[in-house]
């Protein structure tokens, strides 16, 4: 799997979350939206190791997690993350939404409001995680 691949499953992730969402299905639209973001980052991840590069022992290895932080800092993105938290509160308020997200909010149900909630934080123009993790990917 490389960044391209990575980028496309992560754009097909947020349409089906869209096509859930719209559907009713709120549980699955808000672990899909979820997920859309961690294969978003990890396309800024590979983005971070260039053709012919080798990364450091063990960095790898560890982007295989379901942890948003930890793949922001993988990415190499949490510095210019937490600049735009500051400079941005609207951004920051999203961000806060999107990190509540794990690999096990598969096993919950979720409301409409809730999943609401999530999808415009991940997908808000202006202010959302997506379009902001899409300038670095």
């Amino acid at each position: 799997m490389n960044r391209a691949d990575l980028q496309l499953l992560s754009n097909t992730r947020m349409r089906e979350a869209k096509i859930l969402f719209a559907a009713r299905e709120y549980s699955g639209a808000y672990y899909l939206a979820g997920y859309a973001v961690e294969c978003a980052l990890k396309a800024c991840f590979a983005k971070a190791v260039r053709r012919y590069d080798f990364p450091e022992k063990g960095r790898a290895d560890k982007v295989f997690v379901h942890d948003l932080p930890a793949l922001l800092k993988l990415a190499r993105a949490n510095v210019e993350l937490e600049a735009e938290r500051k400079a941005n509160p609207r951004f920051a308020n999203c961000w806060d939404e999107v990190v509540k997200w794990s690999e096990t909010s598969r096993y919950f149900v979720w409301t409409k409001d809730q999943a609401e909630v999530l999808l415009d934080a991940i997908l808000r123009r202006k202010d959302g995680v997506m379009p902001w993790i899409k300038q670095r990917w």
